[in-house]
């Protein structure tokens, strides 16, 4: 008998971790990290027209996720480095270059200079793509169990964390693509030919194959 209850509790599970809209979700998550991990490839303006675009999609989606309680209560493995953080970081600044920085007002009711902070677009896209990134890697690989797991915690980190800096950046990056100065329309030779930065792909191999 409590076979059979496990059994029907494990297809339970794996009917909900292989739901529409996880895999949806999971499908955008995909894109964004594949999007940013090759964005050197990409001028200035095309990363903005895609990541005004991807943004939103994700928001949706992950709204969309199933509420589910924790099977491990140890908590999932990160995957995304302090390493492999920081290359996302530099690298998505390389590309903003002088529109990486932007005020952000917590009270639309205040003054800007009396409640504002000064805040960068980069860092809010490798937040995401940290936490979007340990979801995919552990939903990809993992057993049921795991699937569960991984999207527990990208749902609650959605809730308490990068939903909010989702959000966040999604005022100025309208602001930069609707606004009136220009963006570059070519691969900036930094982003080519700069041996320290690129190429991402490689240097996340060489971080793998040093630990």
């Amino acid at each position: 008998m409590q076979k059979n209850i496990t059994n029907l509790m494990e297809e339970k599970i794996e009917d909900i971790v292989y739901s529409k809209n996880v895999l949806e979700f999971t499908t955008v998550a995909n894109e964004y990290c594949s999007f940013i991990e090759k964005s050197y490839e990409v001028s200035q303006e095309i990363f903005f027209a895609k990541i005004q675009k991807l943004l939103p999609l994700l928001y949706l989606k992950a709204s969309l996720l199933p509420e589910l309680k924790e099977i491990n209560t140890e908590g999932s493995e990160k995957v995304v480095s302090l390493e492999e953080w920081e290359l996302i970081n530099n690298n998505t600044k390389l590309i903003l270059n002088e529109f990486d920085s932007f005020k952000e007002v917590y009270d639309p009711l205040m003054g800007e200079e009396e409640n504002s902070t000064l805040v960068s677009i980069s860092e809010n896209i490798a937040d995401i793509y940290q936490d979007l990134k340990d979801f995919v890697s552990l939903y990809n690989i993992g057993s049921i169990e795991m699937m569960n797991d991984a999207i527990y915690e990208c749902k609650l980190n959605f809730k308490k964390y990068w939903g909010q800096r989702l959000v966040n950046i999604l005022r100025p990056i309208h602001h930069i693509v609707y606004g009136d100065k220009k963006l570059n329309a070519e691969v900036t030779k930094d982003n080519t030919e700069d041996e320290n930065t690129w190429n991402i792909s490689q240097q996340f191999e060489n971080l793998d194959n040093d630990e």
